[in-house]
């Protein structure tokens, strides 16, 4: 039967379109959609057709992540079209590039598995290639700058899965690994001659499936101090007029009102909520907001652009404004974004990408790196880790001043994206980012998604997007440490899979299959 289906699979027409299809359908294995049980399903699809066509592997792999990231990034499209207005001439390629380039990752995976070739089919499918899926995924979070998105193990993160209980384990890329690798084993024992190996692939998924559900029953840090109340606000500020000075008073006047309004004890207002550089906002509404904030008992903490010291460069910043004093305003505590994003927050290839600056409503680029480990705030008895919108898709990097919050904070300004499925993606990060550290996130965002997630990743409370909302809520500060946290991240994990790639290129003896 099997070789019938084979032979059907490998015409050309049905295998480009099987190919094509399972890439398409990504996406829905990602937030919103959160149907985790279809990634196994979907890369284990994968694996099968490049094991039809060995000699197509490589550009197949490459097709697959060409469309498996254009559609989970549409919204590149949303932004660079319907948002800044770039003409479809532009937007269109523009779109695909960075598809195009991420795609490398699975072609070079797939060329690197040819080199283990000399491996029986179990060790070559089932080990080797969720090792080298996993180190092409952590490359692809780390060169450039990095963009993690779309990650196997994302996919993961959503409260029916088991795999989502390694998370504080060793993080988002032993998520990845056994996702892969529960995909590959699906493949050795739904389509496999040789029963001692079906039933190793069996009882493989069943043990990893099972010590995740145990997993997620682990508590990895403990409660400290009382709840908090806290007020997440969201201003619903369209892009097209975030940075219009026709705009700024009703701006201002809206989260004035957010502000003025709430009681709780600790208030965030979103990335860059007050669009003009503090040093350019008037004392008067600086004072306005950090009085009303004072006088509700609030600890007020506000996204906004600051001029460097020396006055020529800029940060992407969070400033505890309930402790502004206009006689020293530089005494207030403030978070600058370190992980910036490229042709968004700086220019990497100035040259070519200037031009089309000037085409689009984009401004406030080139920003300066904050550091890593900056201190948290103190906050109503919290000590609140705050990170800047596409930082929360970098786990490592926000390891040291979690060690010293009892709380996680987000605070982001999606408009960019209008109503694509990239602030759920966006949120599906926060989700990971508080299993991993076992810390509440608190989220706080323009247009979406403003959400409180538990610190097991579990979104508890969420404001419709798209709507001028303020999200309330009691959270719980924990203190304590992940393995994950102890571990100092994912290079452990990622240094133990080289030495056994290593061991397996090198010392594993070519055997004929039995």
């Amino acid at each position: 039967m099997f070789a019938k289906l084979d032979s059907f699979w490998q015409k050309p027409p049905v295998y480009f379109f099987v190919l094509t299809l399972i890439a398409a359908a990504t996406p829905f294995t990602f937030a919103p959609y959160y149907q985790f049980w279809l990634m196994p399903l979907l890369f284990g699809a994968l694996i099968r057709l490049t094991e039809l066509k060995p000699h197509r592997r490589v550009s197949s792999a490459y097709w697959f992540g060409v469309v498996a990231y254009a559609t989970q990034f549409w919204w590149i499209h949303t932004a660079l079209h319907d948002v800044s207005g770039l003409s479809n001439v532009f937007a269109i390629p523009l779109t695909f590039l960075l598809p195009m380039f991420l795609a490398l990752y699975p072609a070079a995976t797939f060329w690197a598995l040819g080199k283990f070739d000399h491996l029986p089919r179990g060790w070559r499918i089932g080990v080797a290639l969720p090792m080298i899926w996993t180190l092409a995924e952590f490359a692809r979070e780390r060169v450039l700058t990095g963009f993690g998105w779309g990650a196997l193990g994302y996919s993961q993160i959503a409260s029916g899965s088991p795999l989502a209980g390694f998370a504080p384990v060793s993080g988002i890329h032993l998520v990845t690994l056994l996702t892969a690798a529960v995909s590959a084993w699906l493949v050795l024992l739904v389509d496999n001659s040789v029963v001692k190996q079906r039933i190793a692939a069996a009882a493989a998924i069943v043990g990893v499936l099972f010590s995740g559900c145990i997993l997620k029953t682990v508590e990895w840090t403990q409660p400290i101090g009382d709840t908090t109340t806290v007020a997440l606000a969201q201003g619903n500020i369209s892009q097209q007029l975030k940075f219009d000075e026709n705009a700024l008073p009703e701006t201002y006047r809206r989260y004035y009102n957010q502000v003025s309004q709430s009681k709780a004890q600790i208030i965030v207002l979103p990335e860059t909520a007050f669009p003009q550089f503090l040093q350019n906002t008037q004392p008067e509404i600086l004072n306005a907001f950090a009085q009303a904030a004072k006088q509700n008992g609030s600890a007020l903490a506000v996204g906004v652009p600051v001029f460097t010291a020396d006055g020529a460069n800029y940060l992407n910043a969070m400033v505890l404004l309930s402790q502004y004093d206009e006689t020293q305003p530089e005494k207030m505590a403030l978070y600058a974004k370190n992980h910036l994003v490229p042709f968004g927050e700086y220019k990497p290839l100035p040259a070519l990408t200037n031009p089309l600056y000037k085409i689009m409503n984009m401004p406030l680029a080139d920003f300066q790196r904050g550091g890593v480990g900056q201190k948290p705030f103190e906050m109503a008895g919290q000590k609140v880790a705050f990170n800047i919108c596409y930082e929360d898709g970098f786990g490592d990097e926000l390891i040291a001043s979690a060690r010293e919050s009892t709380l996680l904070a987000n605070a982001s300004n999606m408009a960019w994206y209008g109503a694509s499925n990239a602030m759920w993606q966006q949120l599906q990060q926060s989700q990971t980012r508080a299993l991993e550290l076992e810390r509440t996130m608190i989220r706080a965002t323009n247009t979406g998604a403003t959400a409180i997630v538990s610190h097991k990743g579990e979104v508890v409370a969420q404001a419709q997007p798209d709507t001028e909302a303020v999200l309330e809520g009691a959270v719980q500060g924990r203190s304590g440490e992940t393995l994950y946290m102890k571990l100092g991240g994912s290079l452990p994990l990622i240094g133990l899979l080289v030495l056994v790639l290593v061991g397996l290129k090198f010392v594993f003896k070519s055997q004929p299959e039995k």
